[in-house]
């Protein structure tokens, strides 16, 4: 019986679409990709801000949300590819895993250029580094989807047996099992 921590799963059955490194029960990678998108969203925001009220404290603010959603999405991608490793070879889900971990590789190195053509200006940074940072944004969309397209298509991360009264993944790794106290 689980009963939460740190652990990690490797290839088994493929039906059971959950393999990868665990946290009390949940897949990290999909915990930690909320602060880099929250963080790098947030970045282009301040940046828009900042050309529509001309306030440098908005571009500074963008800048080190910046530094923080790349930091973070290193963070989850190194989770992410973790999981992808466990995915069975040779399925569609490998392929969409690929592209959803190159796709979000790109969008790190977008935002790791807008970094770069900020470096030394930061309070008014060129176009050219808000640009790399919308690209950024606009690939997190594809890349977001593609995700989507794993759990919700394919199953990936989906505990077999998953049901709407499923018992809490605190009390076991079983999702097949459900008690009375948990309906």
């Amino acid at each position: 019986m689980h009963k939460g921590g740190t652990e990690t799963v490797t290839k088994g059955n493929p039906k059971e679409g959950h393999a990868g490194v665990k946290f009390l029960g949940h897949s990290v990678h999909p915990m930690a990709i909320v602060f880099p998108l929250g963080l790098l969203s947030a970045a282009v925001i301040f940046e828009i801000i900042y050309y529509i009220v001309d306030d440098p404290t908005f571009a500074v603010v963008a800048h080190w949300m910046t530094v923080a959603g790349i930091i973070g999405g290193a963070f989850a991608a190194f989770f992410g590819w973790i999981d992808w490793l466990a995915i069975e070879d040779d399925t569609r889900a490998k392929k969409v895993g690929l592209a959803h971990g190159v796709v979000n590789s790109i969008v790190l190195t977008s935002f790791a250029a807008s970094l770069y053509f900020r470096y030394g200006s930061e309070s008014e940074p060129p176009v050219i580094a808000f640009v790399f940072a919308l690209l950024g944004a606009g690939l997190a969309l594809v890349g977001g989807w593609l995700g989507g397209e794993l759990v919700e298509r394919l199953g990936i991360g989906v505990h077999y047996g998953a049901n709407h009264n499923a018992p809490s993944s605190l009390n076991t790794s079983d999702a097949t099992r459900s008690t009375a106290a948990e309906r």
